[in-house]
């Protein structure tokens, strides 16, 4: 069995009002040199994970976007190739996460910036994806706390 790591116009986040929704409500963490925010919602478009003719990257369970400070790297050549990387260790590796969304039934808007301070290595930043993408996985499987009123 092949897996499918494309990173298509459905898994990019690019919306302005749910990029707005992302930062103003939504939660974050570090594993540098990595930020991550994130806002996870239980409501699915539509049933996809009892379709088997549906590919989980297709559905648009994820959807992914990727940062780079401008007060860091000055020179938009640096950002450009930073992003690219980013883009590249995600796609290669957001396997377990689809899986992990799709299992619980939620959906999942997701944004990745660099915040290191030197251009960096490929590899470096793949073992730090991994990490990210580990926790992400166990913060979002966490249940939420009920808020109950009196």
């Amino acid at each position: 069995m092949t897996t499918n790591n494309t990173y298509s116009k459905q898994e990019k986040l690019k919306s302005r009002k749910a990029l707005e929704q992302l930062f103003a409500k939504g939660k974050s963490f570090s594993v540098f040199p990595i930020k991550v925010f994130y806002t996870v919602s239980d409501q699915l478009v539509g049933e996809v994970i009892d379709n088997p003719e549906i590919k989980i990257n297709e559905t648009g369970l994820v959807q992914a976007g990727v940062g780079v400070s401008s007060r860091i790297f000055k020179k938009a050549h640096d950002r450009n190739k930073v992003k690219r990387l980013l883009r590249e260790v995600y796609r290669t590796q957001k396997q377990s996460l689809y899986i992990s969304v799709a299992s619980n039934q939620q959906q999942l808007n997701v944004f990745f910036l660099y915040i290191g301070k030197e251009l960096p290595v490929f590899a470096d930043l793949q073992i730090a994806m991994e990490k990210t993408l580990e926790k992400l996985i166990r913060k979002i499987s966490e249940p939420t706390p009920n808020v109950q009123q009196l």
